[in-house]
This record gives structure tokens, sequence and C-alpha cells, in this order.
């Protein structure tokens, strides 16, 4: 038997949406027309606190880029789908456009 009274009312169908799966938030960084998905999170407040070391780690070397003819990147915080992440993504370092390379 499986344990439940007859008559009893069956227990509700629970829905699995992948919908909030598949939402990511995205640091992007972005040079003059060039952009790139630095590193992606599940929550906001964690996009948030990566923007937020990576524009401190630009700001402790913005003299030294300023000085080599870099320019510094801008970052900021977007929602994306998983669908959305190219196959061949993977995290940029803060400072890694500095090995001659932003995209």
């Amino acid at each position: 038997m499986s344990g439940t009274a007859e008559g009893a009312p069956p227990a509700p169908v629970l829905s699995l949406s992948r919908a909030r799966e598949d939402r990511l938030w995205a640091v992007v960084a972005a040079i003059g027309r060039k952009t790139r998905i630095a590193e992606i999170h599940a929550s906001r407040a964690a996009a948030d606190a990566d923007r937020s070391w990576r524009e401190q780690q630009v700001r402790a070397y913005a003299s030294f880029l300023r000085g080599s003819g870099m320019p510094l990147p801008n970052y900021s915080v977007s929602s994306i789908r998983r669908a959305d992440l190219p196959r061949s993504w993977r995290p940029l370092p803060a400072l890694g456009f500095l090995r001659g390379q932003f995209i």
C-alpha cells in the first residue's frame, strides 16, 4: 500500500522550471566597442562584488596602463541566459588584457 488514505487529494505536481537556472549574472568588460564576458555568477550580489573588485584592480594599475598606452576597461553587470554564453568562453582575469589581447 502507498500509505495514503483513499479519497485524499493527490499531492500537487511540482513544476521544475529551468528558467531560474538558465539566468546568470555576467560581469562584462568593455574597451571601446569590444566587449567580453569576464565572469559569470549565479547571483546579482556576487556579480556586483566581482565588478567592484575588478574596478579596484584597474584603479590600482591605472597609471601603469595609461603609461603603456593600454585603454582602461569598463565593467558592468548584466543578466544573460546560459544558452547565450559562447561554448569556448573562459573567465577573464581582472588584468588579463595585459597579455596583449583583449578579445
